[in-house]
């Protein structure tokens, strides 16, 4: 039987803070019994882990709202958390049991302050979707028009800043934050901010707009209109655009040239949006993007988008030149300047930096088509990872940055989920020329 939602703010506060004691006695008491101690407590420690993250992804997938977006971040952060934890959350990302329908219904009424047979000929009771922190229904206008209709969940926007405090407490008391303090604060802070325009559905109309009007001559970049007669801060009402879910782009309707012709658009997207529109569709997972046949890709839910500075946009293009010409001292220092290396701390030894290079930078260099549905850079940057704890005080989170490597991930298992085969160097190097 499912669990009511929780969805005061005392309920959440009290669900919340029970989690949080939960994991914090789970800790104290692994501590206490000496198994934190050394190395041949390995085992212990990941089997501790596990249990208190998996407390902690049963109460976010239950909470629904701010906590669960921060879980869903946190399973695509590696530095952030222990690797038990991001596994738990996985789950996140793929499960979000849907609200009850009368839940649905009372929201939408209260933000559009009419029945809903009044301002609709019909609403679907099945959901179209639910995510973290709304729910998607289908539903027809009056005039006939067919539309989807997102609709949050009710207290999660009163109780993001409470929700994400009683989170970062359990974290740190299941001593499971990996950061110094002030990277901590900076990293929750930009989470709080991407966040609060997410639960803004009247930011989200906006960001839809101007996405609309800057992929405007890419007719095969489609964006859903906003009716903004059906629209609130809380209720969000878009024309009904369907496309096929990457689960549905078979062999039988999709040609080979058709993914490849479907990889280079989303390259084009991706690189249009960081290097000439520099703000960033932040959430590139595969439930926001749908395909046809005929190549066109359709791009939903602008809820986080991140504007990007013009600096920051430059360090990155920066960066990347440097990396493709194994100039390594360069790269330092770009680096550097992205936030994503500590300035004070000596420079990295090149070959850390060169074996880096040669497993991210394959799909780049070649002038043949990469095989993505073969790739493996995943499972190369998952066999190198202890190799970050040698320089662990010279690197921090990116926080004006961590939303492109979170887009740039996004994609890369786009395109290998879709199969693409694709050469982007030269696409590439026009962005970085430009």
């Amino acid at each position: 039987m499912a669990k009511k939602p929780v969805t005061s703010r005392s309920g959440r506060f009290l669900k919340l803070a029970g989690m949080t004691a939960s994991v914090a006695s789970e800790y104290a008491g692994q501590k206490a019994r000496g198994l934190f101690r050394t190395v041949d407590d390995e085992g212990a420690k990941s089997e501790s882990y596990t249990r208190m993250a998996g407390q902690i992804a049963d109460t976010l997938g239950e909470m629904k709202g701010a906590v669960m977006k921060v879980g869903q971040i946190a399973s695509q952060t590696q530095d952030f958390l222990p690797k038990e934890f991001s596994d738990a959350l996985e789950k996140l990302q793929k499960e979000a049991p849907p609200m009850p329908f009368e839940v649905i219904l009372k929201q939408v009424e209260s933000e559009l302050g009419k029945p809903v047979s009044e301002l609709f000929e019909y609403l679907q009771e099945s959901p179209y979707a639910s995510a973290s922190i709304g729910q998607v229904h289908r539903a027809r206008m009056h005039d006939g028009t067919d539309v989807i209709v997102k609709v949050q969940y009710p207290g999660v926007d009163e109780s993001c800043d409470s929700d994400l405090k009683q989170l970062r407490m359990a974290l740190k008391l299941g001593g499971l934050l990996k950061m110094p303090k002030k990277s901590v604060d900076l990293l929750f802070g930009e989470i709080r901010e991407r966040l609060k325009e997410e639960l803004d559905y009247e930011n989200e109309a906006q960001n839809l707009k101007i996405f609309g009007e800057f992929h405007k001559d890419q007719p095969w970049v489609i964006i859903p209109r906003v009716i903004d007669s059906h629209s609130t801060r809380r209720v969000l009402t878009l024309e009904l655009v369907e496309g096929d879910h990457i689960s549905k782009v078979t062999p039988d309707r999709y040609s080979q040239e058709t993914l490849n012709l479907i990889g280079h658009r989303i390259f084009s997207i991706m690189a249009d949006q960081l290097f000439r529109f520099q703000c960033i569709h932040g959430d590139p997972h595969a439930g926001n993007f749908a395909y046809r046949p005929d190549g066109t890709i359709v791009m939903y839910d602008f809820g986080c988008v991140k504007k990007l500075k013009p600096e920051i946009v430059e360090a990155y293009r920066n960066a990347l030149i440097s990396a493709l010409e194994e100039d390594y001292s360069s790269l330092d220092q770009h680096l550097i300047d992205l936030g994503a290396r500590v300035g004070s701390q000596p420079a990295i030894d090149e070959a850390y930096y060169a074996m880096w290079r040669d497993i991210l930078i394959v799909p780049f260099v070649g002038d043949e088509p990469y095989d993505f549905a073969e790739a493996d850079i995943h499972m190369q940057v998952a066999a190198k990872t202890s190799t970050v704890f040698k320089y662990l005080d010279s690197f921090k989170p990116p926080v004006e940055s961590i939303f492109i490597d979170r887009m740039i991930a996004g994609h890369y298992w786009m395109l290998k989920r879709l199969g693409v085969q694709a050469a982007f160097k030269s696409e590439l190097e026009k962005y970085l020329q430009a």
